[in-house]
């Protein structure tokens, strides 16, 4: 069932026949003893970080080995979109590329007993399940900002950066949001919540700012010296890597804070369906249930109100998701940002 009319005016990213495979970047089989299925995971998730979640069904279901593939959120559409590859549960972190598989009829719906307890802007129809409520932070390294303040805000640190630009050329990174679908969505929801992350990106843009695929990499960087500053890096990868013992600050801005959810779908052509709806409503259970398990690797999500106007400025599940894919408002977007963050 396609959802939107919309969707006849998305840009195309995925739907012109691929010039070659998906790229993996992990693939991992979590085998069990004996086998009588095998779930197929395609997810944008970090693979270390998701094992528990994976440990932990498998010890409710001793006979069901998964085979978890990782991979980019482009390369996810990639998958699903274009190439109909059979995975039972679609995982990314870049909600308007889920709700755009789901509105294109890419998805089918489940309700249960689990999908039940979340609220309205976490379940968009009954085909896509957020589990996860992830802030994009500021990460630092704290050598590099010796002597300075720790901006707590964008203009703070836009303050920072111009008033110690040989501190920081060449030390600054973030998303290449022309291809990280997580990157663009964090760029977009910035963009229209202040007009301060225009400026933002002029000046990171001019101290010559480097290009990233994912916040681990960027964490990489911060961690070993080679940037400043990591911008817009999910606070949820940035903790776990603090709690392991990473020299970094992690920062959620004062003035707003985007916070993504990472949500689960189930393909159309999922080939084992009752597994994968076994899985997501292990992931909702773990979210969304009264006690968060100790395999839950993400922050604990706040059931509050969605549209409170407070620093927290979550991304709704939804239909206005798809704006930004609209082909002449990504071109005109790409346009703007690249003219402002890729300077000669």
């Amino acid at each position: 069932m396609r959802f939107f009319a919309l969707s006849a005016f998305l840009i195309g990213f995925f739907t012109t026949a691929p010039l070659g495979a998906f790229e993996i970047e992990t693939e991992t089989l979590f085998e069990v003893d004996q086998p009588t299925a095998t779930l197929r995971v395609i997810s944008t998730s970090d693979q270390d970080l998701f094992t528990p979640m994976v440990l932990a069904f498998q010890a409710e279901n001793p006979t069901v080995s998964v085979a978890y593939t990782s991979v980019s959120s482009t390369e996810l559409m990639q998958a699903v979109y274009s190439e109909n590859v059979p995975f039972d549960v679609a995982i990314s972190s870049a909600m308007d590329l889920q709700v755009k598989l789901a509105n294109d009829g890419f998805t089918q719906p489940y309700q249960s007993a689990q999908t039940n307890l979340l609220p309205d802007w976490g379940n968009w129809r009954g085909h896509v399940f957020a589990f996860t409520q992830e802030p994009a932070s500021i990460v630092i390294s704290p050598s590099a900002f010796a002597g300075l303040s720790l901006p707590e805000t964008r203009q703070e640190l836009i303050q920072t950066l111009r008033e110690n630009p040989d501190r920081f050329r060449n030390r600054i990174g973030t998303y290449d949001v022309r291809t990280s679908g997580l990157g663009y969505l964090f760029a977009t929801q910035d963009a229209r919540t202040s007009e301060t992350y225009w400026r933002l990106m002029e000046v990171m843009g001019g101290l010559g700012t480097q290009l990233y695929c994912c916040s681990n990499a960027m964490i990489d960087d911060v961690q070993s010296g080679t940037l400043a500053v990591g911008y817009n890096v999910l606070g949820s990868y940035a903790d776990a890597r603090k709690a392991q013992g990473d020299d970094i600050h992690v920062i959620a801005p004062r003035d707003f804070t985007t916070v993504m959810l990472r949500s689960a779908v189930i393909p159309v052509n999922a080939p084992s369906p009752t597994l994968a709806q076994g899985f997501v409503d292990h992931l909702l259970l773990a979210a969304w249930g009264s006690e968060v398990p100790d395999y839950y690797p993400f922050p604990p999500i706040a059931n509050q109100n969605q549209n409170a106007q407070t620093s927290p400025r979550p991304i709704r599940l939804g239909p206005g998701l798809l704006v930004f894919l609209d082909q002449l408002k990504r071109r005109l977007f790409l346009e703007a940002w690249t003219n402002a963050v890729v300077q000669p």
